[in-house]
């Protein structure tokens, strides 16, 4: 009998899945040579002639197997920035090739390929290079042929449009806001560029309906620790406020919200929050301010059903929850303020923000209401604007702090102050609002300044702060009679009359304001001067340079003048009597407000505050934005996904 010609071979000892090996031959350039105490790299460097392409067949093979994200992070992750410029040849074909396969359309091996180039750059752009700009470049294209590569990455946008459910553009969406960010303030970025030219209406709704469902999702986390949705009297609710709770009928039917891994910070889990996903505020961000079509989009996107809410009041969902808790960490912090400049840029926008108060766009958007004091109940659909104004006046009594966040302070005033200035230009227009509360919180912000004014006054934000509450006072007292609702309304106390009430409360606090930043002894510094624009071109506003020392005390002056004014009236009808009921109060007010004059120099300028958006103004705040953004994504690549 002969003997078989095939023969047994010995079993690996481990087995190594085939992608893990396709790796290994990809990145075989690199041994690790181990020593005493230490992993040293030795670098088995090849001549460029010697290096050769791999065959089509590899990345076929390569692309049609599922990536395993943690093998081929762990073995990116050992290379040092040094190491990935010796291995170019080998990161510009993975590159090159998984862009090619994106753009091909074909199926899973087009998922693949960008599941892959998510680990991928995520590891390579994290890195400490010598010289950031141009080794990257190097990495990933090659200084000859970065415009075609990087053209054919952009592109690649497109690919959203062919996913399946809107949940999935999630890492699509981030990793092109990642790279748009990248470095973006020294050399004109290419996908920044691309998302300038993006018309593709339909791929640009995808991404909203995504968006939405993001946002959505993020938002749910914060209402799955605390239920916040007002209910009407029940049998249960009244026992329970009776102090009879125990008697209370159970719902077991109604499935509890998952409560906090004990492995989280349980003290305080909405200091966790908002969850990784809220890294797609940032490629949001960017499409907004350099897009319109996008902008137009987002803001007149319909639900999808009768009883789901809009992609934008998600967003605005979102924004409120995230601001209402700011105060709990940075990163909100710092992801609130990105959402308060997106709602600035589209309140400055003449085509976007009469859309924010348009009737005909009116819907709920649901608010936090998780700590007291709570916004007023609103069941009914209102224009954007009001959810907007609501958000920044909840943001501005809920952060309250000795260590004040002034830069989330002055764009939540800003942004109050812009939508009062669009009320005031356009005229005509009495919009409905619960506005003594508005009144309320500016007031109870500018008592705040005064009150601990000695310890506020060196921080260098603070001047833009207080030119921001200054010019919103003023244009409400200047020009409130122009938007607010009519002093013959049956339904509402008249929110003009109501304003002067307040200054009229707060005339002390005033005057100590006064004494605290516009005093000789005062320790508020200097308003930084704006940098000059490098833009050829005229803006569509002429703005006037950020306030002065001179201006701010210009306004405080008129509204100390404009308190002055109602208490000689309220003196005047006291003589003789005890004390004024509230019916006559509010007819020496509603006198008072027909005989003021209001001093036109001190106004001046007043409905032009703070100038324009400009990004590089805001360069510090953009990148620490993206820093956050970047290790949120890394914990979702290293998670396997949301």
């Amino acid at each position: 009998m002969e003997p078989s010609p095939l023969t047994q071979q010995d079993r690996p000892s481990v087995f190594q899945p085939k992608v893990d090996s396709l790796y290994e031959q990809l990145l075989s350039s690199v041994k690790l040579s181990l020593r005493p105490n230490k992993i040293s790299f030795l670098m088995e460097m090849q001549d460029e002639e010697d290096q050769i392409p791999l065959s089509d067949g590899f990345w076929q093979e390569f692309f049609l197997l599922r990536p395993d994200k943690s093998s081929l992070q762990r073995r990116l992750d050992s290379f040092s920035a040094d190491d990935l410029l010796h291995i170019q040849i080998q990161t510009q074909q993975l590159f090159r090739r998984a862009v090619g396969q994106i753009n091909s359309r074909n199926g899973t091996s087009d998922e693949a390929a960008l599941d892959t180039l998510t680990v991928f750059l995520d590891i390579v752009l994290a890195k400490r290079y010598t010289n950031p700009s141009s080794e990257i470049i190097t990495v990933l294209a090659g200084l000859d042929d970065v415009d075609d590569v990087f053209l054919d990455f952009a592109n690649a946008i497109e690919y959203i449009h062919d996913l399946n459910t809107p949940i999935h553009i999630f890492e699509p969406f981030l990793l092109l806001g990642l790279l748009a960010n990248y470095n973006k303030f020294e050399f004109r970025n290419p996908y920044r560029s691309r998302l300038e030219d993006f018309v593709d209406d339909a791929t640009i709704q995808q991404i909203i309906r995504g968006f939405g469902a993001l946002c959505s999702q993020s938002r749910d986390k914060y209402v799955a620790i605390q239920e916040d949705i007002q209910e009407g009297w029940t049998l249960s609710s009244t026992l329970k406020y009776i102090g009879l709770g125990v008697l209370a009928p159970s719902r077991s039917s109604t499935p509890a919200p998952n409560p906090p891994s004990r492995t989280e910070d349980t003290k305080d889990p909405f200091a966790l929050l908002p969850d990784t996903s809220a890294a797609i505020l940032l490629p949001s961000y960017d499409f907004i301010n350099a897009n319109k079509l996008y902008c137009r989009n987002l803001i007149t996107h319909p639900a999808d059903t009768p009883k789901s809410e809009t992609p934008f009041s998600a967003f605005l969902s979102l924004t409120s929850y995230t601001l209402h808790h700011a105060h709990r960490s940075s990163r909100a912090s710092l992801y609130g303020l990105l959402n308060l400049t997106t709602l600035r840029i589209l309140t400055e926008d003449p085509t976007l923000c009469p859309k924010l108060f348009s009737p005909a766009l009116s819907t709920s958007v649901r608010l936090c209401r998780q700590r007291a004091p709570s916004l007023p109940s609103t069941p009914s659909p209102r224009p954007l604007a009001a959810a907007i104004l609501d958000i920044v006046t909840d943001t501005l009594t809920h952060n309250l702090r000795r260590r004040l966040d002034i830069p989330l302070y002055t764009a939540s005033t800003g942004i109050v102050h812009r939508l009062l200035a669009h009320l005031a230009a356009t005229g005509g227009t009495r919009f409905p609002y619960h506005w003594p509360l508005l009144w309320q919180t500016l007031l109870s912000l500018l008592r705040f300044l005064a009150t601990y004014s000695g310890s506020l006054a060196p921080d260098p934000d603070l001047p833009a702060l207080i030119d921001a509450l200054l010019a919103t006072l003023c244009l409400a007292v200047a020009a409130g009679g122009v938007f607010l609702p009519d002093n013959d309304a049956d339904d509402k106390e008249a929110a003009h009359d109501d304003l002067f009430y307040k200054l009229v409360e707060t005339a002390h606090v005033l005057r100590k304001f006064k004494a605290g930043f516009f005093s000789p002894s005062s320790l508020l510094p200097p308003r930084a001067a704006v940098p000059p624009t490098t833009t050829t071109t005229t803006p569509s506003h002429s703005y006037p340079p950020p306030n002065d020392s001179s201006s701010g005390t210009r306004r405080i002056d008129a509204l100390i003048a404009t308190t002055a004014h109602f208490e000689r009236l309220l003196d005047e009808e006291r003589k003789g009597k005890q004390q004024l009921g509230p019916k006559e109060v509010a007819r020496v007010i509603r006198k008072g407000v027909e005989s003021l004059r209001v001093d036109e120099g001190s106004m001046e300028g007043v409905e032009r505050w703070g100038g324009r958006w400009r990004e590089v103004e805001e360069k510090s705040m953009l990148k620490k934005v993206g820093r956050k953004a970047v290790e949120d994504a890394r914990r979702v690549v290293r998670k396997g996904g949301l």
